[in-house]
């Protein structure tokens, strides 16, 4: 009868297998054998069989001690880099992640359909009561609308002498000017010395010079926008204003004087709400729509020209290339980007976007427009909250002078070794009677 055919490879794997003492049933020895081997002792036989579970790739021993790496054993620093890494490898894991989670908003975890009918319709009635609740807050929402449109005519009249003084239409009464100069003795950080104070009676100067463009300037989400280029335009800035609008929204007009840059006297932004409330009452941002800028030939600062030069492969001649490309300016706050037409189309970065524009019209109604004169003087900083800020862009001057002298330290260290990359034993003795 001839022999079955045998799986090599099935030979070669060996399995760790303990066996016992048949009078005391304790551990005696482990060894390793074939998968298939059969083992014999005075009065007992095992038989080892091969399963998935007791069969691993190599032979170990069980005395070698080895273990699985715990949750101790990885540190979180290393977990969060390769969880980064993988993440920056696969940005399409991202994506269908992050559609997987938000599939998942907002779906019932069947815990309410399994309670009884009559907790379900004391539920169905909390909810009858949160309706009510919605209702009234939209209303709040509207009359807080309607009040600020009510003060915002009240300030109007202060915004119209302020830009006359600005552009020199006007001078402030002596009231007026006592009232600041009380503001500033109030304000010790902002007194100044007789020798720093400019006497100069300034007959040829006209309002304020750059005024908005400084306000500008100083506030911190503006002035990531303006460029060099921008500024040449901006200084003819002579009045930042905004009207409410019928419906839910904002305009914000800026009026320019006559400039090299466009011919426009005024360039508007206008924010649109949508028409029904969301979620507490609040306005729902839509979208914004800004104004044509006719600018003068070759002044537009949104684009800006690169020249390359060809040369043609038969004739050898050379030619220069003028090719109009986008660029960043301010200027561009006047063509809003546009919300997708699908939500499936949405991505980040448009998101992110909208975001950033919309908050740039909230900072210039509510915060540039208001406390113009805070801004010129810079003094408004104080108040700005600077939790938006990443904390590790920051650090302290003594850590980084620390760090300066440890890395002088090294160098010295490393100075001081010997040929063969050991300090001398001099050294060695001095540091321990030290």
């Amino acid at each position: 009868m001839s022999e079955p055919i045998r799986n090599k490879k099935l030979d070669s794997i060996t399995a760790p297998y303990v066996f016992f003492s048949p009078n005391s049933c304790q551990l005696t020895s482990t060894r390793t054998k074939t998968a298939n081997a059969v083992m014999e002792t005075t009065d007992v036989q095992f038989s080892i069989t091969r399963t998935p579970q007791n069969t691993p790739a190599n032979a170990a021993p069980i005395s070698s001690r080895a273990q699985q790496p715990g949750v101790t054993s990885i540190k979180e620093e290393d977990m969060n880099q390769a969880a980064a890494s993988l993440f920056a490898q696969n940005p399409a894991l991202v994506s269908m992640m992050q559609a997987k989670l938000g599939s998942l908003v907002g779906r019932s975890s069947g815990y309410i359909e399994s309670l009884p009918a009559s907790v379900r319709r004391r539920v169905a009635g909390l909810k009858g009561i949160q309706k009510e609740h919605s209702k009234l807050e939209a209303e709040f929402q509207e009359e807080v609308l309607q009040l600020e449109k009510k003060f915002f005519a009240k300030f109007t009249p202060l915004y119209e002498k302020r830009a006359k003084i600005v552009n020199g239409g006007a001078e402030p009464s002596e009231e007026e000017v006592k009232a600041g100069e009380q503001v500033d003795e109030d304000h010790e950080h902002n007194e100044a010395s007789a020798e720093e104070k400019n006497e100069d009676a300034g007959e040829n100067v006209k309002g304020i010079p750059e005024f908005w463009l400084s306000a500008m300037k100083n506030q911190i989400s503006l002035a990531e926008m303006i460029t060099d280029r921008d500024e040449g335009a901006l200084k003819h800035l002579t009045d930042i204003r905004m009207q409410y609008l019928d419906r839910p929204g904002f305009k914000l007009i800026f009026g320019f004087a006559d400039n090299d840059y466009f011919t426009n006297k005024t360039i508007t932004k206008t924010y649109f709400y949508q028409e029904e409330n969301g979620y507490g009452g609040d306005f729902i941002y839509d979208h914004a729509e800004g104004d044509k800028i006719d600018w003068k030939s070759g002044k537009d600062l949104t684009v800006k020209i690169e020249s390359k030069k060809q040369r043609n492969k038969n004739t050898k001649q050379t030619r220069v290339v003028k090719k109009t490309v986008p660029t960043e300016s301010f200027f561009n706050f006047f063509s809003p980007p546009k919300p997708p037409a699908d939500e499936d189309e949405a991505t980040s970065d448009i998101e992110e976007r909208l975001e950033l524009d919309y908050q740039l019209g909230e900072d210039i109604k509510e915060k540039l427009i208001p406390r113009a004169i805070d801004w010129f003087t810079g003094e408004a900083l104080q108040f700005e909250s600077l939790e938006d800020f990443d904390e590790g862009e920051f650090e302290d001057e003594d850590d980084e002078e620390e760090d300066d002298l440890s890395d002088d330290r090294d160098e010295e260290d490393e100075s001081d070794e010997g040929d063969d990359g050991t300090k001398p034993k001099q050294e060695a003795a001095e540091c321990k009677q030290s």
